[in-house]
């Protein structure tokens, strides 16, 4: 098979790159390891956190640019081109891959080394292990995103990449695992923040969601085929405990260790409240896990199993607004900051966007409003609410924070710059979700409309002819979206660029001693 040749070239050539990498590295080493502190401070390993906040941004453009083309070509399908790799069933898991995996996953490999270390006063642990987690995730991107285009995939939402490719992100992740829980063991503070039990939760589940939900039996070694342990509506819940949990501790839990170091931090404020952020992880822990099946309404999966996970979604709003307001309160006497700082403004709203998509989610398990959304663009709206406006969000305040103090510079280049990045991603969010809303409730009441004699009065046609204003209306938000992505580059590379004076003197190191 061509396409499975081309990945075994794949992989020898980035195992030959390794390997000539390493040697090289072994002749130019020092005679011993990098010291762990220099004149009794933590000598700290940055490399790692660059490489992957560089590559979120790459990422981050290349996903954002394939999910327009994807809205584009719902509004006119003959974009496509009659070319199988650029047909919609290829181009769509590629652009979720990429902006969930890619770029949200290269944004919590490089903000937790950079927390963890920070937090735990101590040097990343390993030497060549850091490095091996971000460019080994980084080449599972590649496997798994040119897997789609040339249509191998064992079709199952959020986990497309087929065995191989989950073998190898399985070494990659304990690597990452033992990396983060080796930092944590040899820290200089005996206290462990609260942002790193978040990050621990995330790595910790996707490792056992990733494990159960891609058990599978590969055809042979020489094919990328393979078959799936669990079968019928078995394989249905495994595969929904595992994708509401990478929602619930890729996208949440990751994300939530962001907010809990970097608005402090921006903010030059403590936590609101220890106590309430401790309930928050916890609560998030054991009733998250179980939501799972409201994805699985009016199926073959029995009534109760259904109705568990309908009980927890509801119970998961209060934990899930702990988490808003201990966000939202840390800025209790720094509120005028959001008026002169564009980058916090940007984390608030963020969190605010938590809280909007953490009420919505709960609303729409329930099994009667459930009736109405489910298949719909409602659904699209809601989980684009919470992606564009709380995950994108906050990973992009986090990377405005975190290039100055990686890169040794005082501060941005421009904040102006940042301002126009925020308000108009912010109109091309409202524009998205606001169109997928009113779509979604449309396709569901003409779904569920009927005659006087009790046949459909739509056809099918007619309800994908009624949402085609809408998603030239999604196409335009993704648009806005995108132009406030690029900006955000064009002012992170005149900050990596762009050299004062003063940062250009010898031993100075404004930044990162205030990081």
């Amino acid at each position: 098979m061509p396409e499975y040749a081309f990945h075994a070239y794949l992989f020898a050539a980035a195992s030959a790159a390794a390997v000539f990498a390493i040697v090289d590295r072994y002749y130019d080493r020092l005679a011993q390891l990098p010291p762990l502190t220099i004149d009794g401070k933590p000598n700290y390993n940055m490399g790692p956190v660059k490489f992957a906040t560089v590559a979120a941004m790459l990422w981050g453009i290349a996903g954002f640019t394939v999910g327009l083309y994807a809205a584009l070509e719902l509004a006119f399908p003959v974009l496509n081109f009659d070319l199988p790799w650029l047909s919609f069933g290829r181009i769509r898991p590629l652009h979720t891959s990429a902006v969930i995996f890619a770029f949200g996953g290269n944004v919590l490999i490089g903000t937790s080394f950079y927390v963890v270390q920070r937090t735990c006063r101590a040097r990343l642990a390993g030497d060549l292990a850091p490095w091996f987690v971000v460019l080994g995730y980084n080449f599972f991107i590649v496997i798994a995103g040119t897997g789609y285009l040339l249509g191998i995939t064992q079709s199952k939402e959020y986990a497309e990449p087929e065995w191989y490719a989950d073998l190898w992100l399985t070494v990659v992740w304990v690597t990452y695992f033992l990396v983060y829980i080796g930092t944590i063991m040899r820290r200089e503070e005996p206290h462990i923040y609260v942002a790193n039990w978040f990050y621990l939760a995330f790595i910790l589940t996707i490792a056992v969601l990733h494990l159960g939900n891609n058990a599978a039996i590969p055809v042979s070694l020489f094919s990328p085929k393979s078959y799936i342990v669990w079968s019928g509506v078995q394989d249905a819940m495994v595969q929904w405990w595992y994708g509401h949990n990478a929602v619930g501790f890729f996208l949440t839990a990751g994300f939530l260790a962001i907010m809990y170091y970097f608005i402090p931090k921006r903010a030059d404020r403590p936590v609101y409240s220890y106590r309430l952020s401790i309930i928050h992880i916890w609560a998030l822990i054991f009733l998250y896990i179980w939501a799972g099946p409201h994805h699985l309404h009016y199926t073959a999966l029995p009534d109760w199993a259904q109705t568990l996970g309908m009980t927890f979604s509801v119970m998961l709003w209060m934990p899930s607004w702990r988490g808003m307001i201990n966000g939202l309160m840390t800025l209790s006497g720094a509120w005028d900051k959001l008026r002169t700082d564009p980058v916090l403004r940007m984390m608030v709203v963020s969190v605010a966007f938590y809280g909007m998509a953490t009420f919505e989610g709960p609303l729409m398990s329930v099994k009667a409003v459930n009736s109405l959304s489910h298949y719909t663009d409602w659904t699209i709206g809601h989980v684009h609410s919470g992606a564009l406006g709380w995950v994108a969000y906050v990973s992009f305040g986090a990377i405005y924070c975190l290039v100055p103090w990686l890169w040794n510079r005082r501060e941005l280049y421009s904040l102006k710059l940042v301002n126009w990045h925020f308000w108009i991603s912010s109109l091309g969010i409202v524009f998205y979700i606001s169109a997928m809303w009113v779509s979604g409730i449309l396709q569901g009441l003409m779904w569920r409309a009927y005659t006087s004699l009790g046949f459909l009065e739509y056809s099918f046609i007619e309800t994908v002819e009624a949402m085609h204003p809408f998603y030239l209306i999604r196409a335009l938000g993704g648009a806005l979206f995108l132009a406030g992505a690029l900006i955000m580059v064009v002012n992170l590379w005149k900050t990596v660029t762009s050299v004062s004076e003063l940062e250009a003197a010898p031993g100075v190191r404004p930044a990162l001693a205030a990081a």
